[in-house]
């Protein structure tokens, strides 16, 4: 994942993780996410670390590709455990599930993308059944370069829809053709992606219940096996959050957002997809594998400008410029800009804040009983297999009712 800059200790040059936290190394899902910072416009609502190559000033794609493979080699070193210093061979981890997000990954080059994601595997090896997943912009994507992203190891693609209505897109500045989503859904499947995504947005100043229904109508039309739908936050610094601040534009309610996340509910449910998490809805066996390794704390490694990375409670965070972070892999150093190392009090609140996202939720062992009994009196949450799971309503209130459980 890619984010905004955090504060933290400084990160050593070096790039290596305490010697404890590279103990046992070997029993979670180890993933890696890229991230590719490039787009050809900015979207308003978005505070992605993301530039158009004009912002640049030159086309950093080449570097982005040497970058990556630097990066590579700087994670392969830092998790390979054992060796000669200890007496064996090094014994580095294999990799479960590898994302490319960004920005827009599809407006590089195929092959760039397939060499990165072949540089891993020579260097890590891949798990079997690994699940290979990028991002797309339904109007960066052709059939030729679909099957060379699939013959390259690819088999899941996640499109950014958004909305299937002309006037919210513009609302969000978003420039794809709504009309390319279903093509490039069908182009991915003649391609033989065998597992597809669409993100929504929904609660958009402006968007009708009417509207985001004739989105969900167009979701429902195509063949997918997953769907994400993601309220919109308004993002401090973007220029939605400008327009929002003149009074250009409303801002969004919370009311419609709730109603809306029923709908959405309601529909996909009737439908054959079931919600996994809050915001992700899955066809039988078509669970995102990738983002339920964030959500159980697992391990991955974050490539690129701004990427964020966690291993074993050890969490820090990249250069977000592509100029720094590609010069400091070109010097030999980390292009980690700092980091945290988190005592195993706060990895504890964090597993809760994660997986009580989850549809299976969290063991009740690790919660206070008395906060479990409330929830489940506030008619919250219900327990399941001797696990605290939320209910609909309280997957409306879910920020609430994690809040309540790590106070």
């Amino acid at each position: 994942m890619a984010s905004g800059q955090l504060s933290g200790e400084v990160a050593p040059l070096d790039g290596l993780l305490p010697a404890d936290r590279l103990e046992n190394l070997h029993d979670k899902p180890l993933s890696f996410y890229l991230h590719v910072p490039y787009c050809a416009s900015r979207c308003g609502y978005c505070d992605f670390n993301t530039y158009t190559f004009n912002e640049l000033g030159e086309n950093h794609s080449l570097k982005w590709l040497d970058g990556v493979k630097q990066e590579i080699a700087l994670a392969k070193k830092v998790l390979t455990t054992g060796g000669p210093k200890n007496g064996g061979i090094g014994v580095t981890p294999k990799i479960s599930t590898i994302f490319v997000g960004g920005g827009t990954p599809t407006l590089l080059e195929a092959e760039d993308l397939v060499q990165a994601i072949a540089e891993l595997k020579a260097a890590f090896g891949f798990e079997p059944n690994i699940e290979i997943t990028t991002e797309a912009n339904p109007d960066s994507v052709d059939l030729e370069k679909l099957q060379a992203l699939r013959a390259g190891g690819f088999n899941r693609i996640s499109f950014g829809m958004q909305s299937a209505v002309p006037s919210v897109l513009k609302v969000l500045e978003r420039t794809h053709n709504p009309e390319n989503v279903s093509k490039a859904v069908s182009m991915a499947r003649t391609a033989g992606f065998e597992q597809i995504n669409l993100d929504l947005i929904y609660g958009t100043p402006g968007e009708s219940v009417e509207d985001l229904q004739t989105s969900i109508n167009a979701v429902l039309a195509l063949d997918v096996d997953h769907v994400s739908a993601y309220a919109l936050i308004v993002e401090e610094g973007t220029r939605l959050a400008r327009s929002i601040s003149k009074n250009e534009i409303p801002h969004p309610d919370d009311d419609d957002m709730a109603d809306k996340y029923l709908l959405l509910d309601k529909a996909f449910s009737e439908n054959g997809f079931n919600w996994y998490e809050v915001s992700n809805w899955a066809k039988p066996n078509s669970d995102c594998q990738h983002n339920i390794h964030y959500w159980k704390s697992s391990n991955w490694w974050g490539i690129g400008p701004g990427a964020h990375s966690h291993v074993n409670g050890v969490r820090w965070w990249n250069e977000k410029l592509p100029r720094i972070w590609s010069q400091r892999l070109a010097d030999g150093q980390s292009p980690a800009n700092a980091r945290e190392v988190l005592d195993s009090k706060t990895q504890g609140v964090e597993d809760i804040m994660l997986r009580m996202r989850l549809a299976e939720g969290i063991a009740v062992s690790k919660l206070d009983n008395k906060i479990v009994e409330q929830l489940v009196e506030d008619g919250l949450a219900q327990i399941q297999n001797e696990n605290l799971v939320l209910n609909l309503t309280g997957r409306l209130l879910a920020d609430r009712v994690i809040d309540s459980l790590t106070d």
